[in-house]
This record gives C-alpha cells, structure tokens and sequence, in this order.
C-alpha cells in the first residue's frame, strides 16, 4: 500500500512538472507556426508531456534503404527541412542502413547531392548527425552489430549526463518483398527497450486484399498496431490537410455538401511523363496499385466524409472507414482502363520503349472509375477517379461539379459552378462563378473566386509532405496515417476488378502519349453526367508559366 501511495505521488508530482513544460510549449507554439505539422490539431497536454518526459532520452530515426531513391529524394530532405526548423531535436542520430557497402563520407556526399543548394551552414549540421551501416536486410548479426556497436553509444552521447534510454523511429523505404524479413530482424535485436518505439510503412501495402491482410497479420507477429504508421505522402499534402478546415470551419459549404447540390466529383492525378527507370516495379503493381487505390481514394474519403467528433486520429479514421465501406466493387462497366503509346509519325514515348516492359504487358498506365458512396448524403453522386502517365499535363485536383441553377431559361449560356481544390502544382482553392461581362451588354463570363497559395501567403517554405508525415510520427499522432480496417476496405473496393483484369489479360484501350487519356474516358464521365465546359482557363496557370 505504501508503495502504492508513494507511486501515485511520484506520478502527480511528474503530471505537475509537465504541465508547466505544456505552459512554455504553448507559448513557444503560438510563435511558431511549424510548431505543428497538423495545422488542423491543437497540441494537447499529453502531447507536451510526453515531450518533456522525452528530453533526456534520445531520438534515433532508422532509415533502412537509406541508399535507395526514396531515401534520397524525399526522406532525407524532409528530415533535413525538421532539423534545420528546429521540429527534431538538433542532436537526433540518423542512422541509415542498406545493403551497399560504403564509408560514411560517401553516403554523406550522396545525402548532400539531393539537399537544397542553400542553407550551408544547416547541411552542415544536418549530415553531421547522419550515420550509415551497411548489412542485409534480414541479417540480425549485422543489425545487432549497429546498435552494440555504433548506435547505443551514440544515444548516451547526445543526451550526456542523465541520459535515460532511447526513443526509435524506422523508416522502412524498402522494396515490399524484404518487409516481413526486415521487421523481423529490426524487432529483435533494434527495438529500444527504453522508449518508445515507431515503424514507418511505405506503399504498396500488398497487391489485392488477400495479400494485404497477409502482410499485416505479419507485421502485427512483431509490431503492435499503434507502432506502425502507414505512410500515404497524399495525406500530408497542403490541400488534403485544408480539406477539412475548408468543410467543418466554414458554415457556407455544409448546407450544399450533398446530392441535393453536388452533380459529380471528380478527383484527378496526371502526370505528363512516363516510368522514368521504374518500369521493373510499375509493370508488377499498375496506376490502379499505385495511385488510385491509396492516393485518390483517400482524397475520396476526405471530400465524403462526416465531421468527425473530433479531430483525434481515431475520430477522423473512423469516419473515413464509413464512407469506404459504404462503396461497392468497382465492376468491369464502371472502369476504363489504357496504356500510352506513340503518336501515327512515331513521335512521343510508348510504354514499351523500357527495356523492363515485357512486351505482352496488359498493365494500365491509364485508369478511370467511378465511385457510388450507399449513404443518405451521397446517393446516385458519381465520384470520378482519373489517374494515368503519360498525359498532357502534370497536376492533381478535386474537382466538385455543382447542378445547374434553376431556372435555366433565366440565363440560358450559364454553365454550372465549380469548386476545385489544385493539389499539385501550385496550390489553390478557386470556385467558378457566372458574372456579367462590364458593360451595356448582357453577355456572361466564367469567373473564379481564388484562393492561389503562393499569392495569399508569404511562407517562404511550404512544408513537404513527408516533412509533416514523419514529424507526425516523432510526435505519435495517427491522424494522417491509414489504419489497417481503412486499408482492408480500400482493397475490398478494387480487388476484384484488379483480379478480373489480370486473369483475363484484358488489353487496356491505347492512348497517344501527352493526350488527355482514352477517349472513351471521357465518355465513361460523361455517361454519369460529368461535363467539360470549354472557353475557361484558370488565370492561376498562366501566371505560374511565366514565373
């Protein structure tokens, strides 16, 4: 009973300490507006207590295929951008890990090479606490030999006197067939004992739903639920986390978010280039793995969901299963597909000009479907998910297609209201209006109310997605990772169409390269009342052009 008491003092006597470190936090936050990487979130008192409790333990971040492309491109970047905003402590060890073989000062130099070119004085200091090991990905001599050897020591370096364990974070940017073997691996002999620790998931989360319960139940032998954060960068992006902000904080929008108001809405990702050197792992997986199964349809689950109780991870997650689950199979009418090929005069690319192409390849580099949500909010709306490469243009949007105004007689040339959230590049928030042209005539204009990023706001570095996503991980928040229920209800979507495709080797429709896509495309939209008013051109494009 005594020690009982004299646990339960100990605890309060700690709560008291946090709660003045929450005081100077919050004072530190309303200055900093990097302070949090949920703009939607208001740090909460367990937030900055387990901060304070975490200042004499270190902070390890495992990169493991710290020699791969991701990890150059976009992991180490983005760790750099938190280093150098004070968002990670400035003595946290980065640690990569890959199969080459390599001194650490030629890692350095291959970390550096994809670095901002300024800021010379902070990539100093960043590549200072960078490290590297080399080893196989299931080998748990060569891992255990990291963290005896190298890693352990440096921890108690960064903390110095009281040092007090360690927290983990592992960021695996590995190829999905290495998964299970490298978890293995990293949960026996990596895996502090004295802190928390933190697993890092990157896409593809399988190939189908089988596969995909598969590999979670194997995670899930080493690794608890709320250890593993799957990654989808679509969720860190500035206009997936405004979504809900421009929904629940603006009371305009509630009363015509419905089928009452809302036509069609049509989520888009296009790119104007090809594989680029990935044509080994596209081929295995297709657009429809690779960008509309996850990417779009989180935008999806964001346009259509309820407002959530609150904004805590399970909260919003909770809503966002809903609206899957209320979403039948995809069917073979509801879906075209299509492969980029070279023009009539040869010119442009084709899809089997990769060496890594078999040349009997049915795998899409095109795909269009359209959604049904079964709910009372959303019946009979279609939602149109457009992905595909080799395109005319590189951009993503959620574009909401409002009905007609009524009556159409009054002002027979107007054309409906749109409202389109650019996603990339050049983010922006427009609604397209009718107004009258100045003057004695009565002639009507397309118009846009604009919201244009780079106008509005005067930040002199918009956060990356993976920034946000891995300061969101150091911080413990789920909010913008998918949780496996939500994971299982997106495959249940697309797994039969996907089986169906491939089992049947169904040829995808041919598109030239830096068109529009298939045009049957189109008329697939336009079947469900999806319209493409010519005559408008947002302004936003043509001035980004000429910056």
């Amino acid at each position: 009973m005594a020690t009982d008491l004299q646990k339960l003092r100990d605890e309060n006597d700690a709560l008291k300490r946090r709660l003045e470190e929450l005081e100077a936090q919050n004072k530190h936050h309303s200055t900093n507006p990097l302070a949090s990487s949920n703009l939607m979130e208001v740090e909460t008192p367990a937030d900055s207590s387990k901060r304070a409790a975490d200042t004499k333990k270190a902070l390890t971040i495992f990169v493991l295929g710290a020699s791969g492309d991701l990890a150059k491109k976009k992991t180490y970047p983005a760790l750099f951008h938190l280093h150098r905003s004070g968002l990670i402590p400035s003595n946290v060890i980065i640690m990569g890990y890959a199969r080459t073989e390599m001194s650490r000062d030629e890692f350095q130099k291959r970390i550096a090479a994809f670095l901002p070119k300024n800021f010379d004085d902070e990539k100093i200091a960043f590549l200072a606490r960078c490290y590297y090991a080399s080893g196989g990905y299931d080998s748990r001599e060569a891992m255990k030999a990291m963290v005896h050897d190298r890693v352990i020591a440096l921890e108690a370096e960064s903390v110095g006197e009281g040092f007090q364990g360690a927290n983990r974070v592992f960021y695996m940017a590995l190829p999905p067939s290495v998964f299970v073997k490298t978890a293995a691996a990293v949960r026996a002999e990596v895996f502090s004992s004295s802190g928390w620790n933190r697993v890092i998931v990157e896409k593809p989360f399988g190939k189908d739903l089988e596969s995909s319960a598969k590999l979670n139940e194997q995670l899930s032998s080493f690794f608890a639920e709320d250890q593993i954060y799957r990654i989808d960068h679509y969720l860190g992006k500035e206009m997936a986390q405004n979504m809900m902000v421009l929904r629940f904080a603006n009371a305009i929008f509630e009363p015509i978010w419905n089928r009452y108001h809302i036509a069609n809405v049509k989520i888009t990702f296009k790119e104007n280039f090809g594989t680029e050197g990935r044509a080994g792992y596209f081929d295995e997986f297709g657009i429809i793995r690779d960008v509309m199964q996850n990417h779009l349809l989180q935008l999806l689950a964001l346009v259509a969901m309820e407002c959530p109780v609150s904004l805590s991870a399970e909260d919003v997650r909770d809503e966002k299963v809903k609206v899957l689950r209320a979403i039948d199979s995809v069917g073979p009418e509801d879906i075209i597909v299509g492969q980029y090929v070279r023009d009539a005069d040869g010119k442009g690319e084709s899809y089997f000009d990769d060496k890594d192409v078999p040349r009997d390849s049915v795998t899409p580099t095109f795909a269009q479907s359209v959604l049904f949500i079964k709910n009372q909010r959303w019946a009979g709306v279609p939602f149109i998910l457009k992905c595909g490469k080799g395109l005319n243009e590189r951009k993503a949007e959620i574009r909401i297609q409002f009905k007609k105004a009524v009556p159409e007689e009054l002002f027979p040339s107007a054309v409906p209201n749109e409202l389109v959230l650019r996603v990339q590049p050049n983010e922006a928030i427009y609604l397209k209006m009718m107004t009258k042209v100045p003057g004695l005539s009565s002639e009507l204009s397309q118009s846009e109310l604009d919201l244009s990023y780079k106008e509005r706001f005067d930040t002199k570095h918009n956060p990356d997605a993976y920034e946000r996503l891995i300061l969101d991980v150091v911080r413990g928040d789920h909010n913008l990772f998918v949780r496996v229920d939500e994971l299982q209800a997106a495959w249940r979507i697309f797994t039969p169409i996907l089986h169906k495709l491939e089992s049947e080797k169904l040829p995808p429709v041919k598109y030239v390269f830096g068109t529009r896509g298939p045009e049957q495309a189109d008329e697939l939209a336009e079947k469900w009342g999806w319209r493409r008013y010519e005559g408008y051109n947002w302004p936003g494009d043509a001035k980004n052009k000429k910056q």
